[in-house]
């Protein structure tokens, strides 16, 4: 397993930073849940972007590392399934996509082109329609919404079931790994920059060590997201997003304790990234179903 990029490959990483340099700054005048990131999503449609995991010379690891990138920036947008997911079923499905499960509200359905619906253990493709969708109102700083009709729901077979069980799991950790590091890079410029008895935070040698276990935990995410959408296994899958969703809840704990009072406003936009992460937590079925998919990696290879 070789992570080192291509020529190709470095030429797309240059191209993004370009993008996302445009996109770094949170507006002054912003002090809501949701940074929505329309003008980044028509960046990224423009120069075709959403289509990197078919490029021979790209691959399912670029698109992670896109993912994962653009996970940093405080706005969001739909990128996740459409990069990692919407080429594993055809790459021809109308995005945005977004994720229904069991009925509950998700993350960008009510402007979804194409929804994955799971029940139980099937899943489906549908396209609603604008009147069967709705948006929700919510802290998680994701635009939510909620299916309110019955559009026609097109049943995957088993295999290819699994197959896009595996991707959104892919895509789960891909997303958090982003997320994990940008509240991490909020938090330690805070501890640089706010004195405590005549020194920056940053300096106190038991919250240094906090900060360093919790870029640990956030470069393992990292790592197995990677690792996963080089090998596309349902086992590498299921740990990596185990580890992103088990890892979040102990960073997220962290870094708002890092902040303190700070860390609970709307004037320090580390929500942007910690309650987004907060809404990953319970997709898929949350830790439990990772482990169980996991568990059943382990003993079925066994």
């Amino acid at each position: 397993m070789d992570f080192t990029p291509n020529e190709d490959q470095l030429a797309l990483v240059s191209a993004i930073e370009r993008i996302a340099a445009e996109f770094t700054a949170v507006p002054t005048d912003f002090h809501g849940f949701a940074l929505e990131g329309e003008a980044l999503a028509r960046e990224l449609e423009n120069g075709q972007y959403f289509d990197i995991a078919a490029i021979p010379e790209m691959g399912p690891v670029s698109a992670a590392t896109v993912v994962e990138r653009l996970a940093r920036l405080p706005c969001t947008t739909e990128v996740a399934l459409s990069m990692l997911v919407r080429p594993q079923i055809d790459i021809e499905l109308p995005r945005p996509f977004a994720l229904v499960e069991h009925g509950r509200p998700g993350r960008f359905v009510a402007a979804a082109g194409t929804l994955i619906v799971i029940d139980g253990d099937d899943i489906g493709i549908a396209h609603p329609r604008p009147e069967d969708v709705e948006a929700v109102e919510s802290l998680y700083a994701y635009p939510m919404g909620r299916l309110t009709g019955n559009p026609p729901v097109k049943a995957l077979s088993g295999a290819d079931a699994d197959t896009v069980r595996t991707w959104l799991r892919i895509a789960c950790a891909a997303e958090m790994a982003g997320l994990l590091q940008a509240a991490i890079d909020a938090a330690v410029e805070h501890l640089s920059v706010r004195k405590q008895f005549g020194r920056p935070l940053g300096t106190f040698q038991a919250l240094r060590h906090r900060m360093a276990e919790c870029a640990v935990l956030a470069g393992g995410v990292r790592l197995l997201a990677l690792k996963a959408a080089w090998s596309g296994d349902s086992g590498e899958a299921a740990l990596a997003a185990l580890h992103a969703q088990d890892s979040a809840s102990r960073v997220v704990y962290d870094v708002h304790q890092m902040m303190g009072a700070m860390g609970m406003t709307l004037e320090m936009p580390v929500h942007l990234w910690t309650y987004r992460a907060k809404a990953l937590l319970s997709e898929l079925g949350g830790k439990g179903a990772q482990a169980r998919g996991v568990a059943t990696f382990i003993f079925d290879a066994a």
